[in-house]
């Protein structure tokens, strides 16, 4: 069965329809492009057709392109993989472009045949740029569809001709929120920002497009830049107001991306050069800057672990083989703020929940948050009354564990103390069924231990959300000593049920993310106590791609947390804790009642209403910025490599298993640098051998936390690449 099949109606109206048997949602392939190309090629030469409309056979319109075909294009390429993927890009170009002139006289701009785009549901990437060279745009009138280009969030820009068209269509200014951060609009917002023309209630949608082609004249079928005067909207980069917009695009691109991230200046770099010349002539342009990013090694990354690779864990890529593990009631024990977000995003998955704290007003009050999310998603017409009375109506708020009686999973999310969490979990096993699976959520102690107090360690496993659950894409479950395949399955079918993306982990000291993440803070407070400037250190780290530097992070996840981690980590360790230089910064802050961000007093100042002031300016005093700085890069290999190094470690000892989950896991739950696909990633475009090189000039000037690890030692001597070696599971799951 092909994706695209066509029918002409007794009207004369041939009907494009997408549907992609084997996908949830239609995605592009190379085969499938040139079916519709054979099938635009008999409309426009049948004499009995007057029009076209395209549409989905699903609720969805289109996913976007399979982005393994980009992969697919390269491989097979051999030498000049840049000219196969600039070649397969204009023939899109060239396939687009026919349908968007769709037999009309070159001349007289007459004699086409109208072409309407029907938009079932949520349209994304090229799916949004076939309809973008359709005459017009109707989309059905589905609150939870959406639309938009969102190639930019994982390292590429639209490159099927949409880039060209939409900035053509709106101005480089109108375009931006769309093309260079890549928001997805409601219906009734893509129609206020052009990208469709009409919102249709579903089931007139395709009758209305009908009608449309069928009452469609040649003026109604020629786009704007195929017309004689036409002028660019805003003004053109040689016009004094399109100048002015091209500078603050080119302002707005370099203070977001800190130059780090390639697609973005590609991006206004297609349309700007663009803008400057025909239609025709534009669109090579804009897939030539495509085949720009596409041979970047951080787009490659980027697409890898952000669609490839996530995609993959999602759907199961590491879940055992075992039946079905849908949670249909799940208790949550303690209702605090991680609790309550868990109990929220579960009965939002549409999961009966029973919410259990030690007084009722504290269990009420973690279900007020569930309200306080659902009104927020109700001023923002994303969520109905009615679905808010359902949501809630799921969630019984109560202090008695007698209402655990039928659950099947239970997450613990209690006080981080393990004879509190103990009594719980003995309490909770007295009460449920004998195969309810026990998840505590805990972000440092061990599982293995945790799981001494269940008789039954095999359905006890640890699932890690990250603060703030409703946001937090990430969700790291960790297998302790015992635990068994059906608790893993248990999780890993739970976190999708809840829609976020899982990693699953062996059970150590601070598991992955944060095993990961505190080098980082470390790192930072160290060069603090050296005297390196502050400002020096969070730029730095945000030139390289951290969404936060490493004293405003630790302002966000709190100081005294970071004196009750350390102090917990030097009683374990003993003598081999290497980290008292941070200690005595970190100490001191506490001690000067500095706890960060919930004080408004931490490395930064803050104003009454929280908001950051710039660096503390008494951490200079007690630190003295030195008269000699380090240059940027020996700043940021410090940060990185403290990351990453212990990123190495964890695969090496066997707590990851998978380097996807490494990739995915550090974007997703810490911010690592996305541009670079990960550390993996990253590792990988450094080289390994430069990668060790640099670990041992670390290691001399900065002590033995930067010593190389065995495993990548062994790796550069054989000139060997993470995904080269680990990678083979490197593709999309089925």
């Amino acid at each position: 069965m092909t994706d695209f099949t066509m029918k002409t109606d007794e009207n004369g109206v041939a009907v494009i329809t997408w549907d992609v048997a084997s996908k949830s949602m239609n995605v592009l392939t190379r085969e499938a492009f040139g079916t519709i190309d054979t099938l635009i090629d008999e409309a426009l030469a049948d004499d009995a057709v007057k029009g076209i409309v395209i549409t989905s056979g699903k609720d969805s319109f289109a996913g976007g392109m399979d982005l393994n075909t980009l992969a697919t294009i390269r491989a097979e390429a051999g030498d000049e993989p840049a000219q196969a993927l600039f070649d397969f890009t204009m023939n899109g170009h060239r396939i687009l472009r026919k349908l968007e002139r769709a037999g009309l006289d070159p001349k007289t701009n007459k004699g086409g045949k109208p072409v309407a785009c029907a938009i079932t549901g949520t349209c994304a990437g090229i799916g949004t740029e076939i309809a973008l060279a359709c005459h017009r745009r109707f989309v059905a009138d589905n609150p939870r569809a959406k639309i938009g280009l969102p190639e930019i969030l994982v390292g590429i820009f639209p490159g099927g001709g949409g880039t060209t068209r939409y900035s053509r269509m709106v101005g480089a200014m109108a375009a931006a929120p769309v093309l260079l951060e890549g928001r997805m609009l409601s219906p009734a917002k893509a129609k206020g920002a052009g990208l469709v023309d009409e919102v249709v209630a579903p089931d007139a949608l395709l009758a209305r497009a009908k009608e449309w082609v069928l009452g469609a004249t040649d003026a109604d079928i020629v786009k704007p830049w195929d017309q004689k005067g036409w002028k660019m909207p805003g003004g053109a980069p040689y016009h004094p107001a399109g100048f002015m917009t091209f500078v603050g695009a080119s302002a707005m691109i370099n203070g977001r991306t800190k130059g780090v991230y390639p697609a973005a200046k590609a991006l206004l770099s297609a349309v700007y050069e663009g803008a400057l010349v025909d239609f025709d002539t534009a669109l090579k342009i804009e897939a030539r800057w495509f085949t720009h990013v596409l041979m970047n090694p951080s787009s490659s990354a980027m697409i890898r672990s952000l669609f490839v690779n996530k995609e993959a864990l999602e759907k199961g890529a590491n879940r055992p083989d075992v039946p079905d593990q849908r949670v249909r009631k799940v208790g949550v024990m303690g209702a605090g703020m991680m609790g309550a977000g868990i109990a929220y995003v579960s009965a939002n998955a549409g999961i009966e929940v029973v919410l259990i704290d030690q007084e009722q007003a504290a269990a009420d009050k973690g279900k007020a948050l569930s309200e306080s999310l659902l009104d927020k998603g109700m001023k923002r017409g994303k969520v109905t009354a009615e679905k808010k009375d359902e949501v809630l109506g799921r969630i019984t708020a109560t202090t008695d564990y007698a209402a655990l009686q039928g659950c099947d999973l239970i997450v613990e999310a209690v006080f981080e103390d393990p004879g509190i969490k103990a009594e719980v979990t003995k309490k909770v096993l007295a009460v449920v069924p004998e195969d309810c699976i026990f998840a505590t959520n805990t972000s440092t102690m061990p599982i293995t231990e945790l799981a001494k107090a269940s008789d039954k360690p095999e359905q006890f496993i640890g699932i890690h959300f990250f603060s703030p659950v409703d946001k937090m894409m990430l969700v790291e479950i960790i297998k302790g000593a015992g635990t068994g395949d059906r608790a893993v399955a248990k999780a890993l079918d739970y976190v999708r049920q809840i829609r976020k993306t899982p990693i699953v982990v062996n059970d150590a000291r601070f598991f992955y993310a944060n095993r990961c993440i505190i080098p980082y803070i470390n790192e930072g407070i160290r060069l603090v106590k050296e005297g390196v400037a502050p400002t020096l250190i969070e730029n730095a780290a945000k030139l390289v791609g951290m969404p936060l530097g490493p004293l405003q992070l630790v302002d966000e996840t709190s100081i005294d947390l970071g004196v009750k981690i350390a102090r917990a980590t030097k009683a374990a360790m003993g003598d081999a804790y290497p980290d008292d230089a941070v200690d005595e910064v970190l100490f001191w802050m506490a001690g000067e009642g500095r706890m960060g961000r919930k004080s408004n007093a931490g490395f930064y100042a803050y104003d009454e209403a929280g908001k950051r002031q710039g660096l503390w300016e008494g951490l200079g005093a007690r630190y003295p910025v030195a008269e000699d700085q380090p240059d940027v890069t020996e700043v940021q290999h410090r940060l990185l490599f403290a990351q990453v190094l212990e990123a190495v470690r964890a695969l090496e000892e066997g707590v990851l298993t998978d380097i996807r989950e490494g990739d995915v896991g550090a974007i997703l739950g810490w911010g690592f640098a996305p541009w670079s696909g990960g550390p993996f990633s990253w590792l990988d475009m450094l080289g390994t051998p430069y990668a060790a090189e640099r670990c041992d000039a670390l290691q001399e000037a900065h002590g033995d936390r930067f010593a190389c690890p065995a495993l990548l030692r062994e790796m550069a001597a054989k000139n060997q690449t993470f995904y080269g070696r680990f990678g083979s599971h490197d593709q999309a799951a089925a």
